[in-house]
Parts: C-alpha cells; structure tokens; sequence
C-alpha cells in the first residue's frame, strides 16, 4: 500500500496552535518557535499521553459525585426534592416534559460518557502506536474537538432548563453542589483532548 510522505520525510514540522508548516530545525536547534505565532515547535508534545490520562483520569473521579450528589433541586406541583442528573431527566420525562428531558440526558449524560470513551480508546491505541483504523480514530478526535466547544452547555444546562421551567410554569428549580463537580468534570476533559497530540496517531512503533 502508498501511503503519502510524512512530515519527517520531508522536513517540515506542523504548529499545534495555528497549525502553519514548518521547516523543520529540531536537529540543529532544541529551541524552534513558529514564525506566524511565536508557539514553541515540538515533534510531538512532551509529555502528551500522560499528561491527558492524568486529566482523564481525574475528569472520571470528580464524574462520580457529579453524579451521585444533587445538581439541582426540583419542585414540582409544590412538591420538592433534591435531584440527580439522571433522576432530574427521568422526572421531567415522566412529567411529560420530554424535550427538556433530552437536553439533560444528553447534555449530561450521553456527551461526557462520549467523551470519556473516545479519549480512553485515543489514549490506549496511541500509547501501543497501534497502526488500527487510523483514520478513524484522527475522525473521533476531530468529534472531541468539535463537542468540546459545546462543553460549557452541560455546565449551563441546569440554568437553561431552570429558566425554560419557570417560563412554561411548570416548576421551580435551583442548582446544588453537584454542578460544581459537573463543572470541573467539563474542564479536566477539555484539557485532556487539548494536550492530547493527535499526531500520535500516526506513530509506528519503532524498529
């Protein structure tokens, strides 16, 4: 199979801020900075795969009281009670209110566990240098990217929800300690898909 030359057969050394190519002087110099935004010019980023598992890592601690303590109080028919993120989607669902129940469930369920699955598949392939789906795998990447710029919305989900509620008159609602957890969980993520080098995808393990 012809694959295309890489950036090493031909010299050249993409910036991973402005993503302009390079001449590559690595070897003459340790010190190289981007001509277009003055970043600092690596190969690969130092560090990269253990510095986003420990991000990771750290995203799925603080996911666990996220989920378990209340992120919002809910009062429903002058009834109230302190709600999970999961408990909070299912009594809006009963409550027939099925769209704000989607906004929950995925704003604070499906697209963290996304994120933490893709990250976790990103990280173990790369680690091995495995030579599997390639290109797939530089398409999921791109996928965290784009979710990542949507991150903020499972941080700002309860304020949404909490004003579409008291718009339709159906409740009254207020945030807990929980989203505070939610929140660092949304942060730790971002940076571990931010320091992760999606060039390591393209590594081979050496000969």
């Amino acid at each position: 199979m012809n694959l295309p030359p890489r950036a090493c057969h031909l010299g050249v050394i993409g910036c991973h801020i402005c993503r302009l190519v390079c001449q590559d002087k690595l070897d003459e110099t340790k010190h190289v900075h981007c001509p277009r935004c003055g970043a600092s010019l690596h190969r690969r980023r130092p560090d990269s795969i253990v510095r986003a598992w420990a991000l990771l890592i750290a995203g799925l601690i603080f996911y666990i009281p996220a989920n378990v303590l209340p992120v919002m109080y809910t009062s429903l028919l002058g009834s109230g009670s302190g709600s999970t993120i999961m408990n909070g989607a299912i009594e809006f669902w009963k409550s027939g209110s099925y769209g704000i129940a989607l906004v929950i469930f995925i704003a604070s369920v499906a697209v963290p566990c996304t994120k933490f699955l893709v990250l976790t598949l990103l990280l173990i392939t790369s680690q091995r240098r495995s030579n599997w789906a390639r290109r797939e795998r530089a398409r999921l990447y791109r996928l965290v990217e784009v979710i990542g710029y949507w991150s903020m919305l499972d941080v700002l989900v309860v304020a949404v929800v909490a004003a579409l509620v008291k718009f339709q008159g159906l409740s009254d609602i207020e945030p807990r300690v929980g989203i505070f957890f939610f929140g660092v969980v949304v942060i730790l993520t971002m940076l571990s898909a931010m320091t992760f080098d999606p060039r390591l995808i393209w590594d081979d393990k050496p000969e």
